[in-house]
């Protein structure tokens, strides 16, 4: 469905306006629940046993004396879970990390599961159990793992996407490419080129809420989970599928969450509950404790990305290329191949080549972080970008402007791009308050560009019209950032009615059709969209009933302004009927007035963002402060702008703890020496500034408001930003993040040495 054609001349009244959202009252007062404040009664405590070591094969595992102590119900391991998968290796290897069957490939690999009357008799069993273990050489490092004599994580696994059909098994599981144009003219016709090589640590979504869930399966095969999700609908389709249940007798409720951005997008624990479940006939209740948060469940790519530029003194990019390698733990997937789409999508380029390498090293499973892998890639390109400029003499905020994409420009990854907003967002950050900003002692400003593509996927939404006139809207799509507020204005637009009458509610998995995971920020886009079509196809049930109430032909009924009236002069006797009198009346006209929609959301609308940053750094403690933010980012249409507003904001804390602090440190051995907050440190109100935001609005041409999914770009463009900042405040080029107080003195001290020689 194209933008209305109405669009630009439109009026809105609900969208655009910022009313207090409708679960903050239960947040605060603590009446919500999240996952781990549901119960049943009966429930029994599920505990997980993970392996100690990195890479391992699984000898034997004796399980009689846990179960045979008073209180346990049942205990799993990967025999009670057999692989159903069909063949179908992505299943399979979500399987293998939810219970490992031959080998644990990570720190935290799941082995065995109990169920038990209470906690301590469920620690006491999870020590009863025997594992023997035949420990292997582990790799953890990206490029280690690369090198011909690294330990195979699989022996099946052979590269993808290379040039010829490999013979020998390897840790780099898939290469894929990107590009267009000839590379080698374009650094030929350069006048400087610059090539780097940069690191990212992992890190964690860093989510407050650990996963949690209550699963309950009967002794007739049907099952329920209540679950803290970004996408009920995909576990309830992957549970059944490991289980071999079918779908419609396994209904998920989603819990509300306490933070996800990506990292809960993906089964670990909710397979295994199920399945002590039905082996204990019992409910039972798991918890992650925030340990194994961070050794079990998925954090980012670690990363290493050699960049190359060239540009002619007039500040024309001629060519860039990116060889970007990252870690995907012990699976197969696609995170390279988001890094080599994303590395150069800010810019027209006529000759660009990305490469991608998905390696797989004996860490956990990598999961999404708002726009994954994209934040890797712009750093490295956004700091050669940088460098250029200022090797030629040029602003480097400039040179960005003269290279941005345009409407028509052929991407870096291939489509074309219709309207986008990277160039007004650079126009909009020339002219900010806070480029004339004067700076102060040992401090820099940086600048850098982000994107991300959205997606939009399989929506399914119900309206239902109360006998008093109110309307329920049911969605599918997990609420993680205020959509309820957003959807029920999109939907009170339509109907043209006052937003206070729209309430929200998420829906359970067998109250609705499928709907897809929300994450690449499709919340607000698809089921905006969904709910506009279902508010248009309650709005023709509502002129019908109005056309018997009148006994009138239809054809002769419009709907304006939350009102039915009849077309005409012949009809001038006729008073309008408010939504409200129809419903009244829905049980003379027909039955209940409800409207549907069921879509696949296609035409998202890709997003970019500028972001502004002036960082501090103490040169005797290598400390860097932040000291002003400033991001600047298309959102299509704002629909709530506060909702918009923190999504810019805390995508930018995140950024900024990414670039500064935050990294998973594993020891020699192969086991994570930070598994937790006091040792992982993300920002806290004292390590962030006041973050300015700026809304741009240019309409996603192909949603009915002009709508962009907004909740992602902005975590792309920070570590960048900063890293920026701090070359500019001491001429020092930090390659590696995060750039923690170790890392800038020693960048510091080389820097020195080297004035010296």
């Amino acid at each position: 469905m194209p933008l209305d054609a109405s669009y630009h001349a439109k009026s809105f009244k609900s969208v655009g306006t910022r009313p207090l959202r409708p679960d903050g009252i239960d947040k605060v007062t603590g009446r919500a629940k999240y996952g781990a404040d549901h119960n049943m009664p009966g429930q029994l405590v599920g505990l997980i046993l993970r392996s100690p070591h990195a890479h391992a094969k699984i000898k034997r595992i004796d399980i009689s004396k846990a179960e045979k102590l008073s209180g346990v119900k049942a205990v799993l391991t990967a025999a009670d879970l057999p692989d159903l998968t069909n063949g179908d290796q992505g299943m399979f290897d979500i399987l293998d990390n939810c219970m490992a069957r031959t080998k644990v490939f990570y720190d935290g690999h799941a082995v065995a599961a109990v169920a038990a009357v209470d906690m301590e008799t469920a620690k006491q069993a999870l020590k009863l159990i025997k594992v023997d273990y035949q420990v292997l050489p582990h790799v953890t490092d990206v490029d280690e793992a690369m090198k011909p004599k690294a330990p195979i994580l699989h022996e099946k696994v052979f590269t993808e996407g290379g040039e010829s059909k490999p013979k020998t098994a390897s840790n780099v599981a898939k290469i894929t490419q990107f590009g267009h144009g000839d590379v080698e003219k374009g650094f030929a016709d350069a006048d400087v080129v610059i090539e780097r090589t940069f690191k990212t640590e992992q890190t964690h979504q860093g989510y407050i809420e650990p996963h949690a869930c209550v699963a309950s399966v009967s002794p007739d095969g049907t099952g329920e989970l209540w679950v803290c999700t970004q996408g009920h609908f995909v576990y309830r389709n992957h549970c059944a599928m490991l289980l071999g249940m079918d779908v419609s007798k396994l209904r998920v409720t989603s819990s509300e969450i306490g933070g996800g951005f990506g990292g809960k997008t993906h089964v670990w624990m909710e397979p295994v509950a199920l399945a002590l479940s039905r082996k204990a006939n019992r409910p039972v209740k798991i918890v992650m404790s925030r340990g194994e948060v961070f050794r079990a469940s998925g954090p980012t790519s670690a990363t290493s990305i050699d960049v190359k530029i060239g540009i002619k003194k007039d500040g024309t990019i001629t060519a860039g290329k990116a060889e970007l390698r990252y870690a995907s733990g012990p699976y197969l997937s696609m995170w390279a191949e988001l890094g080599a789409m994303t590395a150069f999508a800010c810019y027209d380029l006529k000759n660009v080549k990305t490469r991608g390498y998905e390696v797989l090293v004996n860490r956990p499973k990598s999961a999404a972080y708002r726009a994954p892998s994209a934040p890797m890639a712009a750093f490295a390109v956004e700091s050669v970008i940088d460098e250029l400029a200022r090797t030629i003499g040029k602003d480097p905020l400039e040179v960005r402007i003269q290279n941005a994409a345009k409407q028509g420009t052929r991407s870096s990854y291939g489509p074309v791009y219709g309207p986008i907003g990277i160039g007004p967002t650079l126009e909009a950050a020339r002219k900010h308050p806070h480029m004339k900003a004067p700076l102060g002692k040992n401090q820099g400003r940086g600048y850098a560009c982000g994107f991300w593509f959205n997606f939009g996927g399989q929506t399914c939404t119900d309206i239902n019209v109360g006998p008093d006139g109110t309307v329920t809207l049911t969605v599918g799509t997990v609420d993680v950032g205020g959509s309820r507020a957003s959807l029920a204005l999109c939907v009170a637009e339509e109907l043209g009615i006052p937003y206070d009458q729209v309430k929200c509610t998420v829906a359970d998995t067998g109250a609705l059709g499928h709907n897809d995971m929300t994450d690449g920020s499709r919340g607000t886009f698809s089921s905006s969209m969904a709910g506009i079509f279902a508010a248009r196809n309650t709005i023709e049930i509502l002129k019908e009933r109005a056309a018997k109430m009148w006994e009138i032909p239809v054809s002769d009924v419009s709907w304006e302004n939350g009102h039915a009236k009849a077309i005409g002069s012949k009809y001038g006797n006729l008073a309008p009927l408010s939504l409200k009198e129809i419903a009244a009346a829905a049980g003379n006209t027909g039955g209940p007035v409800a409207g549907h929609a069921e879509i696949v959301a296609d035409g998202a609308g890709v997003s970019f963002a500028t972001h502004i940053c002036d960082v501090e750094v103490d040169p005797e403690t290598g400390r860097s402060r932040v000291v002003r933010y400033t991001v600047i980012q298309d959102a299509g249409k704002a629909v709530h702008p506060t909702y918009v507003e923190g999504q810019y904001q805390g995508g930018a804390a995140q950024g900024i703890g990414w670039a500064l602090n935050e990294e998973y440190i594993y020891g020699k051995d192969g086991r994570l020496q930070n598994p937790g907050f006091l040792d992982y440190r993300i920002p806290v109100c004292s390590d962030l500034p006041m973050i300015d935001t700026q809304i741009l609005e240019i309409p996603n041409p192909n949603h009915p408001y002009g709508v962009r999914g907004v909740g992602e770009t902005s975590i792309v463009p920070p570590i960048a930003a900063i890293a920026n900042a701090v070359s500019n405040a001491f001429g020092v080029r930090m390659t590696h993040v995060p750039m923690s107080p170790p890392r800038v003195l020693k960048a510091l001290e080389a820097a020195k040495k080297t004035k010296k020689a």
